[in-house]
C-alpha cells in the first residue's frame, strides 16, 4: 500500500497536468484523493458516438461519464467520483467499466505517450498496457456489440448549479443533494459495486458507530439511576 501511494505521488507531480492545475493537492491513506485536476465550474460533456459514455472536449483531462459516476485516467490510473471536481477514489485496473474501457483514443485528451502508436478510433490496448493476468480476467472486454450497448445514464446537469465556492466538499453532503436532484441509480454490475463499496458500507459503518453511542448512552442513564 504505502508503495503504492509512492507511486501515485511521484505520477501526479511529474505529470504535466498537475503542474498547469490551478490547485495541486495529494491526500495519502486516505479512501479518496485529490490527483492535481481542478474543474472549477461544471464541464460541457458530449456522447461519445456509439457509447454510452460522455467525455469532456474543453478540458485537458481524460475525463468522462458513464453510468452516473465521473472517471478520469490520469498519471496511469483510474477514478472515480459521484461529482464533476472529485472527492475521487482510486479504481483498480480490473474494475473499470468496459464500456469505459472501449472508448476511442481519440477521445482522451490528455493521453499519455504510448497511446501514440495506437490507431485514433479503437480503444486503447489495454491488454498490452496490463498485461496477461488482467487480460485473462477481462476476456473479451473489446468484443461488445455497439448495437446491444445500453442507452447513456441522464448527465447529472443540476450540478453546474454548484461551482467554486457552492462547492460541495463532503462525500455526505455530495450524496444527499444527489439523492433529492438525481434520483439514477447504476445499472452496470461493475458500478453498482463500486457504488455500494463507497456509499452503502460507509452508510453501514455510521450506522454502527450511531448505535454503538446510543448504547453508551443508555449505560450512562443506567448507571445514573442506580446513583
Amino acid at each position: 500500500m504505502k508503495i503504492r501511494n509512492l507511486i501515485l505521488v511521484m505520477g501526479v507531480l511529474m505529470s504535466p497536468l498537475a503542474a498547469s492545475a490551478a490547485q495541486v493537492s495529494i491526500a495519502i491513506g486516505t479512501p479518496h484523493v485529490s490527483i492535481g485536476i481542478n474543474v472549477p465550474s461544471y464541464p460541457r460533456l458530449v456522447r461519445v458516438p456509439g457509447h454510452p459514455v460522455y467525455y469532456a472536449p474543453g478540458l485537458q483531462a481524460n475525463f468522462f461519464f458513464y453510468d452516473g459516476l465521473y472517471w478520469v485516467f490520469h498519471a496511469d490510473n483510474w477514478y472515480a467520483s459521484s461529482w464533476y471536481n472529485g472527492p475521487w477514489w482510486f479504481v483498480e485496473p480490473y474494475a473499470v467499466p468496459v464500456y469505459v474501457l472501449r472508448v476511442p483514443v481519440r477521445y482522451y485528451r490528455q493521453p499519455p505517450s504510448y497511446f501514440r502508436s495506437w490507431q485514433p478510433n479503437t480503444p486503447p490496448r489495454w491488454d498490452d498496457h496490463w498485461g496477461h493476468n488482467w487480460e485473462q480476467n477481462r476476456s473479451g472486454w473489446d468484443k461488445g456489440d455497439r448495437h446491444a450497448a445500453p442507452p447513456p445514464a441522464p448527465l447529472p446537469s443540476f450540478q453546474r448549479q454548484y461551482s467554486r465556492d457552492q462547492y460541495p466538499r463532503q462525500m455526505e453532503q455530495q450524496r444527499e443533494i444527489n439523492q433529492e436532484r438525481y434520483r439514477y441509480q447504476p445499472r452496470d454490475p461493475v458500478v453498482q459495486k463500486q457504488y455500494q463499496e463507497r456509499y452503502e458500507k460507509r452508510d453501514q459503518g455510521q450506522q454502527r458507530g450511531r448505535g454503538g453511542d446510543q448504547r453508551q448512552d443508555q449505560r450512562q442513564d443506567r448507571d445514573q439511576q442506580r446513583r
